[in-house]
Parts: C-alpha cells; sequence; structure tokens
C-alpha cells in the first residue's frame, strides 16, 4: 500500500496527455466549423446540379474549352459520300487551384468582454463568411468573362435572350442545357417584380429563386452589375477542391479538422501566449469553375444603339525615351469607371467588337509612354469594369529611336 504522506500530491496530479474539458471544447469548435462550412456548399453544389466535388492535386492547372466547328448539309443524294462534320475543343490554361492559408484571432480583452461563447461565435462566423467570399468572389469574376456578349433593350429581353444563346451554344456543341442558371442584380429583379412577393432561399451565402422566368434557377446578387444578364448551362459548372486533410500536411505536424463527408476546409484553433489570443487557422483549396467560357451569355441592357462598337481617336507621337511612344485618346471616358486597355500587333489592328473581353489585354493609365515598335499597330479599348468592349480605335506607332 502506498505512503501518502511520502507520495505526496503528485498521487492526485492528471496523467499527461490528458484530454481535458478545454480540449473537447476546441475539437467541437473545429468540427462544428468544417461541418457548417461542408454542408454550406453542399446546399449550393445540390441547388447547382453539382453531383460530386472533382478533388484535384495542390497546384493543378484549371482550363477552360472552347467548342467550334461546322455541321455540314445533310441533303445528300443516293450513294453520295456523306459528308463529315468536323467539331473540336481547344482548353487554354486559365488558372491554377492551390491551397491557400487563412488565419485570424479573437483576444483575451473580447473573450472577457462578451464571453468565450459569443466572442468565439462572432468570429467564427465572420471568418467563415469571408472564407464563402474567396471562393464566390473567383467564381463571379469567372462568369464576368463570358463571350456570349450581346445589348436587349429590356431587362426581360435580356434575360430571354441570355438562356436563349447558351441553349443554343450547347446544341451547336451537340450537348444538352440539363438546366440554365441566371445570374442578376438585386435591384433589378425588385424593379421588374415591383410589389410582388417572391421567396429567396440562400446556399453558401448565395440568393437564389426557382424556376423564374424560364430559367431552372436565378441568383441574386449585387455582384452582378445592374443592367446585366448572365447565364449558364448547369452542366458547364464544375467544383473543385485540394484535400485539406493531406497525409504530407500531417507529417510535417499540420494536422487541421475535416469534415470526413466532404473535406472542403481545413480547420485548427489552439492558443497564442505571446499574444495572448485564439488563434483560427483554415487552409482551403475550393474553386466553383465554368468549363467552356464561351458558353456563358453576358447580356447588357441598354437602347438599341449602343449595340455597336463606339470609336475612339488615337494619335501617337514619338516618346521622350528610346523605344517609347507617347498616345492620346478622344474622347474622354464615358464612365469612371471604365479603363483603357491595348495590343500590338506588328501589320493591323487588331479586330475588336462591341462586347469583346480584354480583360487579358495590357492595361493603361492614358497618361503614360507605351513601349512599341515603330509602324507596328496598337489598338487601344475603352471597357466596362468587367472589361467588355465599349469603344476602340488604331493607329500606327511613332517611336523614338
Amino acid at each position: 500500500m502506498h505512503n501518502i504522506e511520502k507520495l505526496g500530491l503528485q498521487v492526485f496530479a492528471a496523467p499527461d496527455n490528458m484530454t481535458g474539458k478545454s480540449q473537447i471544447q476546441v475539437r467541437a469548435r473545429e468540427i462544428d466549423f468544417v461541418t457548417s462550412f461542408g454542408k454550406n456548399m453542399q446546399a449550393l453544389l445540390d441547388v447547382m446540379g453539382i453531383t460530386r466535388m472533382i478533388k484535384k492535386e495542390n497546384g493543378s492547372v484549371l482550363k477552360i474549352k472552347k467548342a467550334s466547328g461546322t455541321l455540314q448539309d445533310g441533303d445528300v443524294a443516293e450513294g453520295e459520300e456523306i459528308p463529315m462534320s468536323q467539331y473540336k475543343v481547344e482548353e487554354e490554361t486559365f488558372d491554377t487551384i492551390k491551397i491557400k492559408k487563412y488565419r485570424k484571432g479573437v483576444s483575451i480583452e473580447a473573450i472577457a468582454e462578451r464571453g468565450y461563447e459569443a466572442a468565439v461565435e462572432m468570429t467564427d462566423e465572420e471568418f467563415k463568411s469571408d472564407l464563402q467570399n474567396v471562393v464566390l468572389d473567383k467564381f463571379y469574376t469567372q462568369l464576368k468573362m463570358g463571350s456570349l456578349v450581346g445589348h436587349e433593350t429590356t431587362w426581360q429581353m435580356a434575360f430571354a435572350m441570355a438562356i436563349g444563346k447558351v441553349k443554343n451554344k450547347f446544341e451547336t456543341m451537340k450537348r444538352t442545357a440539363t438546366g440554365v442558371a441566371v445570374w442578376v442584380n438585386t435591384l433589378d429583379v425588385y424593379k421588374y417584380i415591383g410589389a410582388a412577393d417572391i421567396t429567396l432561399q440562400t446556399a453558401f451565402g448565395m440568393q437564389y429563386i426557382k424556376n423564374f422566368l424560364g430559367a431552372d434557377i436565378v441568383f441574386v446578387s449585387s455582384q452582378i452589375p445592374e443592367n446585366t444578364v448572365i447565364a449558364t448551362p448547369l452542366n458547364n459548372l464544375i467544383a473543385y477542391y485540394v484535400d485539406p486533410s493531406d497525409a504530407e500536411f500531417v507529417k510535417a505536424g499540420l494536422e487541421y479538422t475535416t469534415d470526413s463527408a466532404t473535406g472542403f476546409i481545413g480547420f485548427h484553433v489552439q492558443g497564442n501566449y505571446e499574444h495572448a489570443i485564439s488563434d483560427m487557422f483554415a487552409i482551403m483549396g475550393v474553386r466553383l469553375f465554368a468549363e467552356y467560357l464561351d458558353a456563358i451569355a453576358y447580356i447588357a441592357v441598354g437602347s438599341s444603339d449602343t449595340q455597336t462598337l463606339g470609336e475612339l481617336t488615337v494619335t501617337s507621337v514619338a516618346g521622350t525615351e528610346s523605344g517609347k511612344t507617347q498616345l492620346t485618346v478622344e474622347p474622354q471616358l464615358a464612365s469612371i469607371n471604365n479603363v483603357l486597355k491595348y495590343k500590338t500587333n506588328v501589320s493591323a489592328a487588331t479586330s475588336v467588337t462591341y462586347g469583346m473581353d480584354v480583360k487579358t489585354w495590357t492595361k493603361w493609365d492614358g497618361v503614360s509612354e507605351i513601349s512599341a515598335t515603330s509602324g507596328h499597330h496598337i489598338t487601344v479599348v475603352e471597357c466596362d469594369q468587367n472589361y467588355k468592349a465599349i469603344r476602340s480605335g488604331d493607329v500606327v506607332a511613332v517611336v523614338k529611336s
């Protein structure tokens, strides 16, 4: 029998590495965070008809596709050879998907002021919302790059034409649209419906209506510019993710709590004694993606005369430095939100059409001298905040030798 007096208080000490109440609370918080995020994401995928996320390796290249081809005449005489209709799908590197790292903390002052539960709940919800927006912002950026552009005089006609254009595009690709998703500005919806009552549902921070004006699902967001309708077939949408529970991370001592059902995000909480804060860490590589960029319709609402590409008068004089030219452009920008972009070409002006996406062109502030080759063409475009061409002009560069 042990001599308690000789052993002292060590008899009553907790065993090493015992799981205590604090560890259980932290673990529950991590599980709640990843489960909630996963369920919200899965709810949106269900609405979009995306049956599963596609797992990608960290750093994988994401490619957009473009389908082209012509259906040959089917009126073939008896015994004659049936002409071959050739279609091809071209791929272009668009972006990469990789694990991104995020961190947020709640101070002991906040905990002391509001209590642990309130302080943690507030910061966790805000953190989760910010992470959702990371995914959605990238998705909205791609939607706004849709190349099926057009202009209609009314919002309802723009809505109808957006649906028609993407269905027609899929038909030319010999694919059937399983449904159509439409994105519109919040104010535009309420202008259209007036006092009518509609019920908006929410999934992963996106508000939506089902079966509205011929669309299977309509997403309503202030991220979409007013007087704009964007649409794409539901089966043009894909979801990718990088597994945050990668065994290689664990080997490095970086173990994150994940939701076994989804695995979209990793989350970890730990105390930071140096700064007296509760640190929250998240790693995530999630992308909503449209596979065919030319199956996204971007239809603007405006008067019929705005369907024509406007003209810019561009002049070029030798710059102050060797190899530079100084451009001037008239008239001034039509809107404070518009920007100038340019592209050089050896022998001719670069072709531009109204609404063409010029996101990849070089941005110009309208003042700085431009590096160019004497005799080459410089095409300047005025585009809106979504990089859709509004006006264009071209000049042969005069360069200081």
